[in-house]
């Protein structure tokens, strides 16, 4: 356990409404409804940590907001964090700027594949992969994991098919919504498989910062020198340190003509240029964040025990798979045996919670709903109670039902 927790509240509940915040804002345009509680957008309900906030507001008392030059102390945190947090070595030339993660995907398959290639992902999966494929031209090449009824794992034999028909796979890591870290025999198979089929790998490890107490997320370039090779790692510390506004990401490209295009890409169109919160917001997180980002994984953690343990003893019918990494939690609710209108017609109408559709992230997810439980347990014990009442009265309508008709 960190011994910081004295040091930083993450019990404080911070009043979101009016700050232009999507998650509340969303309510009214996709439920039609602003009184929900919003556990959807995969931003926290803590405070931005003050190390930030304070970066930002010296830049600011700077007296002018002019054109940034990215820093050589921008360089020298993301090495040093990475050879701390992962133990990997990462040189400044080896870096590159973008303006957030999902466009770094847009970049690679801008750059790495043609129109009508195919791009292997492994759903249920971060929706965005899938729209940027189509968005961009390219094929997308369904993989799907297998569901065991507690995690998920990769279907080797389907992997090995499929990834003949593709230039690039696109690896969550780790899995958002499921919450999986891959094991290192996991993608060692994955670089194995890939490089014989002269598959580039694009890793999204948005969330690797926050695995959860006795797990350690491995980056993928570090498995192998073919991984090193045959990769390109997106990491930032958006999700960790809960700044996503800011949009400050990077990618880690080993291989030298790999880099070449992607930067050529990226500076010929001018997207490697980050605003001036970009770059001192990243710095501090990176320099000072570590103490924090412990205390809040110690503090997630609980809140996902707390709802495991809600779960088993009052709604059974509704699993979570819990998670080995991130503040999200993929739902199973196919014992509840509605339809998925229904399911999300349950959450949001009866129980008053604007969670994720399952369906979103692939046909593999009809039957989930994802929920945020990046806030503070009060906030998490409310949806809960409020769940369990809407659960409670859907039980009974079922019990009535059956015996009305038996």
């Amino acid at each position: 356990m960190c011994k910081c927790e004295e040091k930083f509240s993450f019990d404080e509940i911070v009043e979101r409404k009016n700050t232009d915040a999507i998650k509340i804002e969303g309510l009214k345009l996709f439920w039609n409804n602003e009184n929900l509680i919003p556990m959807w957008v995969a931003d926290m309900d803590f405070r931005t940590p003050d190390f930030i906030l304070n970066s930002i507001k010296e830049k600011c008392n700077e007296g002018i907001l002019g054109y940034p030059a990215c820093p050589e102390s921008w360089y020298d945190a993301i090495i040093s964090w990475m050879k701390k947090k992962c133990n990997v070595e990462v040189s400044k030339k080896e870096l590159v700027f973008i303006p957030g993660i999902v466009k770094g995907l847009i970049f690679s398959i801008q750059t790495m594949t043609d129109i009508g290639d195919g791009v292997m992902i492994m759903p249920p999966v971060y929706h965005p992969f899938r729209i940027t494929i189509n968005n961009n031209k390219r094929t997308v090449v369904n993989c799907p994991l297998i569901y065991d009824g507690n995690q998920f794992f990769i279907d080797k034999a389907c992997f090995e098919k499929e990834i003949k028909k593709c230039r690039m796979f696109i690896l969550c890591n780790p899995h958002n919504p499921g919450g999986r870290i891959w094991s290192r025999e996991e993608l060692e198979y994955i670089d194995k498989v890939c490089y014989e089929n002269n598959v580039l790998v694009v890793s999204d490890e948005i969330h690797a910062d926050i695995a959860l107490p006795g797990y350690n997320c491995i980056t993928f370039s570090s498995v192998s020198e073919t991984a090193k090779q045959n990769s390109i790692i997106f990491r930032a510390p958006s999700k960790a340190f809960n700044m996503p506004g800011i949009m400050s990401s990077y990618a880690i490209i080993h291989n030298e003509a790999i880099r070449d295009r992607f930067k050529e890409y990226v500076s010929g169109n001018e997207f490697d240029c980050g605003h001036i919160f970009a770059y001192t917001s990243l710095v501090a997180a990176y320099n000072h964040g570590e103490s924090w980002l412990n205390s809040m994984i110690d503090y997630i953690q609980k809140n996902v025990d707390f709802l495991e343990e809600y779960f088993r003893e009052k709604m059974p019918d509704i699993k979570p798979v819990i998670p080995q990494a991130s503040f999200l939690v993929f739902l199973d609710c196919k014992a509840l045996n509605l339809s998925q209108k229904e399911l999300n017609s349950f959450f949001a109408d009866k129980a008053g919670l604007a969670l994720n559709d399952g369906e979103m992230f692939g046909e593999e997810g009809i039957g989930f709903m994802r929920m945020n439980v990046g806030c503070p347990k009060e906030i998490l014990k409310t949806a809960l109670d409020s769940l369990y009442v809407a659960y409670s009265e859907l039980k009974a309508e079922i019990e009535i039902s059956e015996s009305v008709n038996a």
